[in-house]
């Protein structure tokens, strides 16, 4: 659906005007490498995509806020004085969150029609939540005139993701697609939101994310459990550290000099791939700058493994897609990125070697897993803004 047909969905659901509607985008984003890390105060290296949610919002007269979408059939008018978590208004709730922590900080809005148009596959992995959430703050802060903090409206995504939606995510996946910029990526400490754009020069090379399109039934229990036990890995440690607070705090070699403290096997493999994860994307970033993708997708690689062997949130059909993807000349690396249990993989691969690699991975994985990938060529885009 293009912008003109987005405007013409919109007029025909809420009726001509002679005031124009305005669009706003916020990208999904792919995180290049640095799994697992955000929670435990580590290096995250997300970059924002040229897949996104656009939103068209004009004021009305009545009072209240109505919101619809054309991916959801779900539609509701709220009062924004009076809202409240409502399980019935599925993805509504998303917007409302933000609508809700922008009024504990004392914003007011009038009334207005909205509608959202994604395109981001669902469930992917590609934050399609956080766009939501972003596009959402942004436009309703910028169609009453007032200024926008991109960090600070990043957090209060977060917070209503935590509070409204608890959901216990980190802030890497509102921090990509709030502070997002054209052909960069972000280095980002969560637990400090230090942060630098880091140029990704790929010419020759594109990104190829590819979608196991499995249910990612167990993601949440199995995210609850892992935070857990990176948790029991810090206090273990604090034996040997007494004012350690996160793993990411620790360098490798002095995990390695304290990893014996941690009582049980599986919590020490945990803490070992949150600590060698760490240093992955501090050397990956060292690629980039020196323009070495070869090493960068060779990161890649070892970043699967570790999610796969030491972390445990792979799965046969992320496996599959990474075997496969290996197979293809001009592939440079390719690893699951994201919760685990299903969702995506993203591949660093040669521009030449790009429709081989959909083609022939895609055929690959039909036959061993019997379900159907999606391919997406993506760029690194801007963050989240108004369109003209």
């Amino acid at each position: 659906m293009n912008r003109e047909q987005l405007e013409q969905a919109f007029i025909g659901l809420y009726g001509p005007s002679e005031e124009k509607a305005r669009c706003f985008y916020a990208p999904g984003r792919v995180n290049l490498i640095g799994e697992h890390t955000d929670y435990n105060g580590g290096y995250v290296f997300p970059a924002a995509l040229n897949l996104g949610t656009f939103l068209l919002i004009r004021p009305r007269r009545e009072p209240g806020i109505a919101f619809a979408s054309t991916d959801f059939d779900a539609k509701a008018t709220i009062d924004p004085a009076s809202i409240v978590y409502d399980k019935a208004d599925d993805w509504i709730n998303y917007p409302k969150g933000v609508l809700y922590e922008l009024g504990k900080e004392g914003h007011t809005f009038g009334g207005y029609e909205v509608l959202y148009h994604g395109i981001i596959p669902n469930g992917a992995g590609l934050s399609s939540s956080a766009s939501i959430q972003l596009v959402t703050g942004f436009a309703f802060l910028t169609m009453e005139g007032r200024p926008v903090d991109r960090v600070q409206l990043a957090l209060l995504a977060q917070r209503s993701e935590n509070e409204f939606l608890g959901v216990k995510c980190g802030i890497m996946d509102q921090f990509a697609v709030a502070m997002g910029q054209r052909d960069h990526a972000i280095l980002l400490k969560c637990d400090t939101l230090d942060y630098e754009r880091v140029p990704f020069e790929s010419t020759g090379y594109k990104l190829v994310i590819g979608n196991t399109n499995k249910r990612r039934g167990l993601v949440d229990s199995a995210y609850n459990e892992r935070r857990e036990q990176c948790e029991q890995a810090v206090q273990d440690l604090r034996a040997v550290y007494p004012e350690l607070n996160l793993l990411g705090e620790l360098s490798l070699e002095q995990f390695e000099q304290a990893e014996s403290a941690i009582r049980e096997e599986t919590v020490r493999r945990r803490a070992r791939h949150v600590v060698e994860e760490n240093e992955r994307v501090l050397a990956s970033v060292d690629a980039l700058k020196r323009n070495d993708l070869a090493a960068f997708g060779r990161l890649m690689d070892a970043s699967h493994e570790s999610l796969r062997t030491l972390y445990e949130v792979s799965c046969r059909e992320l496996d599959i897609l990474v075997e496969e993807a290996r197979r293809i000349d001009g592939v440079l690396g390719s690893r699951m990125t994201g919760a685990g249990f299903g969702g995506c993989t993203v591949s660093l691969v040669r521009e030449d070697s790009v429709d081989r690699f959909i083609e022939q991975v895609g055929t690959a994985y039909a036959t061993r897993s019997g379900l159907k990938a999606d391919f997406y060529v993506c760029k690194i885009g801007d963050g989240v803004t108004e369109l003209d």
